[in-house]
């Protein structure tokens, strides 16, 4: 059965799906932070910004179609993000330093990032070895954007909007604190004379 998907297009609704499944690893990251009060250090926010640049690769092939610049993205941002992740966790594997944040699975979040962002990069790798999929789509051929890749975009974009919005009421104009406990721009009441109350 002929869908009239080229293999671009194919490809084009696997990113989609890739981007859904980093949205929900920044979803689960916001859900400890909002209902758990678990609030993210310094090294976390960083790890957060890797997850949302490789969703900036996986969302430039949903729109523009698949590149191996895309891929790039996502593989430079997963290997900056698991550095940061490995740091992490080699700060935590002392003995007497103690973890930071709750274990998920018996894993820490710090954990379960490096082995996300090892997974980031070899599917990113894989996926590059399908070449037909980054051939010039014929004159005239419809471009098939697909329902699914729009709302995974917007979802990102929502959820990176959010991530921007929580740090910047987590550390106010300063630095994060190594082992925050409070929203600085709340707590200061920063806030509250910038919107003149």
């Amino acid at each position: 059965m002929d869908t009239g998907l080229t293999l671009a297009d194919r490809f084009r609704v696997l990113n989609a799906l890739g981007l859904l499944a980093v949205s929900a690893v920044l979803i689960a990251a916001f859900f400890d932070q909002l209902v758990f009060n678990d609030l993210p250090c310094p090294l976390c926010l960083l790890q957060r910004a890797g997850f949302v640049c490789v969703a900036a690769g996986l969302a430039l092939n949903v729109k523009f179609g698949p590149r191996p610049s895309h891929y790039a993205i996502m593989i430079l941002s997963s290997l900056a993000g698991g550095a940061v992740s490995t740091r992490q966790t080699l700060l935590h594997i002392i003995p007497g330093e103690g973890a930071y944040g709750d274990a998920f699975f018996g894993l820490h979040f710090y954990a379960w990032a490096l082995v996300l962002f090892a997974v980031c990069v070899l599917g990113s790798a894989v996926l590059l070895l399908f070449d037909g999929q980054f051939e010039r789509r014929p004159e005239g051929a419809p471009l098939h954007r697909p329902l699914l890749g729009t709302a995974a975009i917007v979802l990102v974009l929502l959820l990176a909007l959010a991530n921007g919005v929580s740090t910047v009421l987590e550390c106010g104009s300063g630095l994060c604190a190594d082992n925050p406990t409070s929203y600085q721009l709340i707590q200061d009441g920063t806030l509250n004379r910038l919107i003149g109350r």
